[in-house]
């Protein structure tokens, strides 16, 4: 047992590094898109006032809409005004845009969450990269993945829905496991040890074409 232990804790410290890694990774990105897109601001206003003065107004709208549908793929959709938070659900939003998965968000938390960085980091990376994969399974069409969170009296409240076309995962010994296959499940591993850590609730719960894990921390 004492073996089987340590060899938990190994993997999970390893995929713990290899999480942050890749959050790391998605930010920057997501950042070093936004940067560049600033440092041609100026010659995007200069390109547009040529085609004003030129009176080339067709022209002018196609470029218009160019600008828009690139900035739209790094723009920060989400401003909650925690740094982390937003760094994460912003670099999740990409990610889902790229694999075509639409994501709803609602999102009102405090400037400063007692919670560390690094929990809260495991804890909205594991459940979007869960909800993006899980989509990908199903057709665009029927694709959406729902992220809710608040602050409930003196806890924080987090919610994350993505459709399933009818298909409930499978449990074992009364708990979901991933369908990634085995050597993974490790994400819902942090995420339960996380919450228990803190005194917290989390639920999950696959019925009616949709799959959903909800959260609620102690904000003290």
């Amino acid at each position: 047992m004492a073996f089987l232990s340590k060899y938990v804790d190994k993997r999970l410290s390893a995929y713990q590094r290899e999480l942050i890694d890749i959050h790391y990774r998605e930010v920057d990105t997501m950042y070093r898109k936004m940067r560049g897109w600033r440092h041609d601001y100026r010659n995007h206003i200069g390109v547009m006032k040529t085609l004003v003065r030129s009176g080339n107004i067709k022209e002018l709208e196609e470029y218009l809409d160019m600008l828009e549908s690139d900035l739209n793929t790094v723009d920060t959709v989400i401003k909650t005004g925690n740094p982390m938070a937003d760094a994460i659900l912003n670099s999740k939003l990409t990610l889902a845009a790229e694999k075509h998965v639409p994501v709803k968000t609602s999102v009102q938390i405090p400037v400063r969450l007692s919670i560390p960085e690094l929990d809260l980091c495991v804890i909205l990376g594991n459940l979007l990269d869960n909800a993006i994969e899980a989509s990908q399974s199903i057709p665009e069409s029927e694709r959406m993945v729902r992220v809710y969170m608040d602050i409930k009296e003196t806890r924080l409240y987090l919610s994350v829905t993505n459709l399933c076309a009818g298909k409930k995962m499978k449990k074992t010994d009364g708990r979901f496991v991933s369908g990634k296959g085995e050597g993974h499940g490790f994400g819902l591993i942090r995420i339960d040890g996380i919450v228990e850590r803190y005194g917290g609730y989390v639920t999950r719960n696959s019925e009616d074409g949709a799959f959903t894990t909800e959260i609620l921390l102690p904000l003290d």
